[in-house]
């Protein structure tokens, strides 16, 4: 549906010139929900003003459902972008305009008649959830209200393509569960391609099917969203992990150094990534009947969902003989789950905190 073949965007400034994306080259299939991450001034807003064509690529092309729009004069374009809508961050409502006006607006722009953008306009009201908001004006509806203004707004075309330009940063979690459950059924119900930009994990993980991470204008990595968040290979996007799942140690064993070799009297500590049914094994209960000498002991814990698939972490301490460590381990590593050694730590007491 998307194809985007080696971009490449520059500015020219007075202090020389700025590569804001760097050969990208991305491919978005029909029906998909695609994510793209990165920090403040990685090129994010940038790719997807590219993909419209709202910001013309220095080189390279932009290809949506067939049609490469980088060859296109002016006012083919604006015919081609009558298939991408668009939503953003602070919603870009027409103050004076009604919800039903706001949501009619491109369809006046193309000329159509009163019937004609009724029998668009009603339906699309419904299906965001705003029958009885018709009549209102953006001053009297919710930060929701009114990005489900603008989701209308940007499928009144009969749009192909919607692209999400942080679209769920100025609204509260709550707010933001709703909207992009309102996203995930338009997607199904539409068979809408969905581009979504955003610096927030928790909405590539609640929303997305794959993820590109986008840094410093190049891609640093990209796949299904399962493959990426159960094995992260780039720092950037171990970063954005780190705030879903936190990598640091536990309170006990912080800021103590680590061993790799055995240390008396230290704890080993390990990391378990559970996927899919490994994540209902009782690996624990097993370790503890397998290795009776040993001390074994949860120090951490965490189970969510992605893409309907069991994904959880652990950190777990074993204290006892090297050898016994060493099997326990080696047992762990044979079965179904991801095993990280972190390594010998020990224990703050409070006279050492």
């Amino acid at each position: 549906m998307i194809k985007l073949k080696n971009i490449v965007k520059t500015y020219d400034t007075p202090n020389g010139s700025v590569h804001a994306l760097k050969d990208i080259n991305l491919e978005i299939k029909r029906g998909e929900i695609y994510g793209i991450i990165g920090l403040s001034g990685a090129g994010k807003s940038t790719l997807v003003r590219c993909i419209n064509m709202l910001e013309r690529p220095t080189s390279g092309n932009v290809i949506v459902n067939g049609k490469d729009l980088t060859t296109m004069t002016e006012s083919q374009l604006r015919e081609a972008r009558k298939d991408i809508g668009m939503i953003f961050q602070h919603f870009n409502l027409l103050s004076t305009s009604t919800v039903y006006d706001n949501i009619a607006f491109p369809l006046k722009l193309a000329g159509k008649s009163k019937e004609e953008i009724k029998a668009k306009v009603e339906p699309l009201l419904k299906l965001v959830g705003l029958e009885n908001k018709a009549h209102q004006y953006p001053s009297q509806l919710s930060g929701g209200q009114k990005q489900r203004v603008g989701i209308a707004r940007a499928l009144a075309n009969d749009t192909k393509v919607l692209l999400c330009d942080e679209a769920t940063s100025a609204l509260d979690p709550q707010t933001t569960k709703a909207i992009l459950e309102l996203i995930r059924d338009i997607n199904k119900k539409l068979q809408l391609t969905v581009v979504v930009i955003t610096h927030e994990m928790q909405v590539i993980k609640d929303l997305c099917d794959k993820v590109a991470v986008l840094d410093h204008g190049v891609i640093a990595e990209n796949g299904t969203v399962l493959e990426i968040f159960t094995n992260p290979k780039e720092p950037i996007t171990k970063e954005f992990m780190s705030v879903l799942s936190s990598n640091e140690l536990p309170a006990a064993y912080r800021n103590g150094k680590v061993h790799k070799e055995y240390i008396k009297d230290a704890t080993m500590l390990l990391r378990l990534t559970f996927i899919g049914e490994s994540a209902d094994n009782p690996v624990i209960a097993g370790l503890i009947r397998k290795f009776p000498e040993l001390d074994i002991s949860i120090l951490f814990g965490d189970l969510s969902q992605i893409q309907m698939v069991q994904f959880g972490r652990m950190i777990i301490g074993l204290d006892g003989k090297e050898d016994q460590i060493k099997d326990a381990i080696k047992s762990l590593m044979e079965q179904d789950l991801k095993v990280e050694v972190i390594g010998y730590v020990q224990r703050r007491t409070h006279a050492t905190a």
